[in-house]
């Protein structure tokens, strides 16, 4: 069974940096495209960066030039750089599979809170 862990996450003004780590265990995880999610109360989750098999990046509009995403597949973790933070990233990070056919079970997420 996949198990996801999310760390990192914290409260910092507008304008401040967090890292995020998710450490995944049970998977071949090279195999997989990955990606990181944020979710606020009310709304659905949103992918907003991946990190594909072969490394390639994607970013949602949002996040594009503030926010990196890699990879280290000798210990199977996921990073997500997050820079110039803003109110409107404050959310409950959660990493998965990208994946159209299935995802593994969600952890317990990250929460991360922008604010002055």
């Amino acid at each position: 069974q996949v198990r996801l862990v999310e760390s990192g996450g914290g409260s910092v003004q507008p304008g401040g940096s967090l890292r995020l780590v998710c450490r995944v265990s049970g998977a071949t995880f090279r195999l997989f495209d990955l990606g990181w999610y944020r979710q606020t109360p009310g709304k659905e989750r949103e992918l907003v960066a991946t990190v594909r098999s072969n490394g390639s990046t994607e970013y949602a509009d949002s996040v594009k030039g503030r926010f990196t995403i890699s990879r280290d597949n000798a210990w199977t973790m996921v990073h997500l750089q997050m820079n110039s933070l803003k109110p409107e990233d404050t959310a409950v990070y959660y990493c998965n599979r990208v994946s159209t056919v299935a995802r593994w079970s969600w952890g317990r997420g990250t929460q991360v809170t922008v604010t002055s």
